[in-house]
């Protein structure tokens, strides 16, 4: 398994610039199509890709127009920032969508960050449901999307709460092995590309708390094939935790690197309610740590916005729209809080 700060070094010389899940504590993240703009643009700071248009940006320019200034200038905190691009359907034109991503990173000279997140039975039924129909439609959209970006930089968060839903129990028996074996594939299928490193989703602190069973369950899923983990995906524990969490993991996994989703952990997790009511858009979050591969730690590669701040976690209560839509007074808090 490769360090991600060194790769980043040696492949850029530009300066350093989703929903709810039936999984108990854990938010299953949501897709939300963006538009690849023909012209790069390189906006924020570090090695990551910016798209230069998305809902975040044109927030900004409706909130300038009407006169709402220092609003438009909180959500610029998030329009300016990297945060990931979902693959998340097979609608025609994903992997022309992925193909231009990469281009426009390229032109830019910063690397993209991508979740694929297209898994059959996906968050079990939850609010980011879907998925692709069987293994054999998955592992041919796998295919399809991974030689859409093998000849460039990328990476990818490989099928967020996918491996943390089998241990949770909620998908079981023949679809356990099968799922383990699907993930496994896409390893094998992104990894192909020598530039692009693969990220295999291993939950938060909060769901799965037995170390020996998150790394086992990565193993089965060709974690040793990757170029390590993800953790804390569409969720709000603190980086701390998520640090901890991810090194008893790695002591499991003879060292492995992991990344570290901060999009909205700057204020920890919501300590309100039952079921879902401290992890699909709880009030009186924050914006985290700014994404960086300057984490401070050899093992954690990255810091990145997988979750894209202001886009609902589901239709869960307080005028919520359903998964994955941007939601303009939920990104307001976040960049104030």
């Amino acid at each position: 398994m490769r360090s991600l700060p060194a790769l980043l070094i040696g492949g850029l010389v530009a300066f350093g610039a989703a929903g709810c899940s039936a999984g108990g504590d854990n938010p299953a993240p949501t897709p939300t199509p963006s538009a690849v703009p023909s012209t790069p643009e390189v906006i924020g700071a570090g090695p990551f890709y910016v798209e230069p248009a998305g809902p975040a940006m044109n927030q900004v320019a409706q909130w300038e127009a009407a006169g709402r200034s220092a609003d438009a200038e909180a959500v610029r905190r998030i329009a300016t920032s990297p945060a990931a691009v979902w693959f998340a359907d097979a609608n025609p034109g994903y992997a022309d969508r992925a193909r231009g991503l990469v281009a426009a990173a390229a032109a830019a000279g910063r690397t993209p960050v991508l979740v694929a997140y297209h898994v059959p039975d996906r968050d079990c039924g939850g609010h980011s449901g879907g998925g692709a129909p069987d293994a054999a439609a998955y592992r041919a959209w796998v295919s399809e999307l991974a030689t859409a970006v093998r000849d460039s930089d990328a990476i990818v968060v490989l099928e967020p709460d996918a491996m943390t839903h089998v241990l949770e129990g909620c998908v079981t028996g023949s679809g356990a092995t099968e799922r383990f074996a699907l993930l496994d594939a896409a390893v094998r299928e992104f990894k192909q590309g020598p530039r692009v490193r693969v990220y295999l989703d291993g939950g938060n602190p909060s769901w799965v708390k037995d170390v020996d069973r998150v790394a086992d369950a990565l193993r089965k899923s060709g974690v040793e094939r990757a170029d390590g983990f993800s953790l804390n995906v569409s969720n709000f524990e603190t980086t701390e935790a998520n640090i901890g969490y991810g090194e008893q993991i790695s002591d499991r996994l003879d060292g492995a690197h992991f990344v570290i989703d901060t999009s909205r952990n700057g204020n920890g997790p919501a300590k309100i309610g039952a079921g879902d009511a401290h992890w699909c858009n709880p009030p009186g979050r924050a914006l985290g740590e700014a994404p960086t591969t300057e984490t401070g730690h050899p093992r954690v590669d990255a810091y990145l916005w997988v979750k894209r701040p202001g886009e609902s976690d589901g239709a869960c209560g307080n005028g919520a729209p359903p998964a994955g839509q941007w939601w303009p007074e939920y990104a307001l808090d976040l960049a104030t809080n």
